[in-house]
């Protein structure tokens, strides 16, 4: 049976809105003008600007029309992992000769191999942004998928491969090799307004091409689930398998990716989220560009004027900022794009080139639209005067030039993890053995075929997926060094390290 991929976050209290169930299009009361009679001896007068007559119809139905058949249905599956393990029978060493066990020798047990994890599969929906087959969704829909099966509304299915991910926008972007799909047009998620009507787009519970109705019901929502959030609520059912698919307006626009729903039992009960188009649009610009998010730093921890003031309340402080909206900064990083403009503890971030920002959702929002090297405009007050500073964003790593995501074929080596056999051997617990290797990364840290690597930056190696997460944890940290430990057939253990800001590019 096949289980559907979804990202549920379980709130401590279920919140629950009374409202009516909407289907189709909503109907709001029509207004109608009646003419009174004038006599014929009244005196003339001016008569005053009629009053707009409401046009008594909100028809979502275009918008249906326009975007269902840009949404389609992905089914992803990971591919049962096995292991190959060392068998003992407790008989074996008073029967082996007689059960012909005589030649491998009594004790050594058998080579057998055994799954380690059942072949898995899920479900979840994409958008496509463009006609050549570049499909949005969410990063925990298919992120780890060996096989990626997408599905149009006509029933047309592709196969389809990933052009990258982003874990800290739970974003994705995959492809299929066709043309002439239908793109969904995509509008401007900044323009939305609380009270608008949306249309939330997916495939729910396998039921595919499924459309439901509701309001924005707030913007920049920040729930502490990604590393950078932004999202937009709205109270249009967001259920398992609507992951990755479509929020749009009133036109059929997309402005959102459904991608979270607040529940106590992993099913709608009131609130959806979706990540805005405004972060969509540059995490996709990079990814296509890049493979790998280029993402811009301030340097500045904190968090919303409003938090800060209710626990400085909590400690009998009075507290006056000039301000009861904005970021307040506990602490500014060094050598940050936040220390060159000369923030400070205790100031509060108010605009960011000139648009104001509220809270740490919206600083978020503003600066994952910009790449490293750019120039930002940052607002603050400190003491409750107006400062406004320009400054360069930098990187994680401090710097601005372009990151791209680290091929480990560079690294030149074939790895396995290791049998039970060498583990008893070795007395190890995990590790992973290199049974290959040729010129790069490792061999000119000094790593040779038949070592063993246990660790790297502090990650034990049990698989090779292991590896490959180290390695891209490291390429986007703020000193992009690999710190390996590792033991070879002898006992002997080695520590070395691999620094890739070395990668020539």
């Amino acid at each position: 049976m096949m289980t559907q991929k979804t990202k549920t976050w379980l709130g401590a209290a279920a919140l629950v809105l009374s409202s009516s169930l909407l289907t189709g299009a909503i109907m709001t009361n029509r207004v109608t003008m009646g003419t009174a009679a004038v006599a014929a001896d009244a005196p003339t007068t001016v008569a005053a600007p009629a009053a707009a007559t409401p046009t008594g119809l909100v028809d979502l139905t275009t918008a249906a029309e326009r975007s269902v058949n840009s949404v389609v249905y992905i089914k992803v599956t990971q591919n049962a992992k096995r292991q190959t393990v060392t068998v003992r029978d407790p008989f074996e060493d008073f029967f082996g000769d007689f059960f012909g066990y005589g030649n491998r020798g009594r004790g050594q047990g058998r080579q057998q191999e055994i799954e380690t994890q059942p072949k898995r599969q899920g479900a979840g929906s994409g958008v496509i942004i463009s006609a050549d087959g570049y499909i949005v969704t969410n990063n925990h829909v298919v992120a780890g998928a060996d096989e990626i099966l997408v599905k149009l509304n006509d029933n047309t299915e592709y196969k389809g491969r990933v052009i990258g991910l982003d874990e800290t926008t739970d974003l994705a972007l995959i492809k299929v090799e066709a043309k002439d799909l239908p793109a969904i047009a995509i509008g401007n998620s900044d323009a939305l307004k609380v009270g608008e009507w949306v249309l939330a787009v997916g495939n729910p519970f396998n039921l595919t091409s499924t459309v439901t109705a509701g309001i924005v019901s707030a913007k920049a929502r920040s729930l502490g689930a990604n590393g950078v959030e932004s999202f937009i609520q709205t109270d249009a059912a967001i259920n398992a398998g609507n992951s990755g698919g479509a929020l749009v307006n009133e036109r059929g626009e997309l402005v959102g990716i459904n991608a979270m729903l607040y529940s106590q039992t992993g099913s709608y009960s009131g609130y959806g989220f979706a990540i805005p188009t405004t972060i969509m649009n540059k995490v996709v610009k990079d990814l296509k560009e890049f493979g790998m998010v280029q993402r811009a730093m301030l340097g500045v921890r904190g968090g919303d004027v409003t938090n800060y003031i209710d626990s400085e309340k909590e400690k009998g402080n009075e507290v006056d900022l000039g301000t009861n909206t904005g970021i307040y900064i506990q602490d500014v990083e060094p050598k940050s794009t936040a220390e060159e403009l000369g923030l400070q503890k205790g100031d509060v971030v108010t605009a960011i080139d000139g648009k104001e920002v509220t809270k740490m959702a919206e600083l978020q929002e503003a600066l994952s639209q910009r790449r490293p090297g750019d120039k930002v405009t940052v607002t603050y007050l400190r003491n409750k005067k107006r400062h406004t500073e320009t400054a360069t964003l930098r990187n994680a790593q401090g710097g601005t030039e372009v990151l791209e995501e680290v091929d480990i074929d560079l690294f030149g080596a074939q790895l396995k993890p290791l049998t039970d056999e060498t583990k008893q051997a070795l007395a190890l617990r995990y590790g992973l053995e290199v049974t290959a290797i040729k010129k790069g990364k490792l061999a000119d840290a000094g790593i040779t075929k038949g070592m063993i690597l246990l660790q790297v930056n502090d990650k034990e190696m049990r698989t090779v997926e292991d590896f490959e997460e180290a390695v891209k944890a490291a390429n986007q940290s703020s000193d992009r060094v690999l710190w390996i430990r590792a033991i070879t057939q002898s006992g002997r253990r080695v520590a070395t390290a691999i620094d890739l800001s070395s990668e020539k590019k």
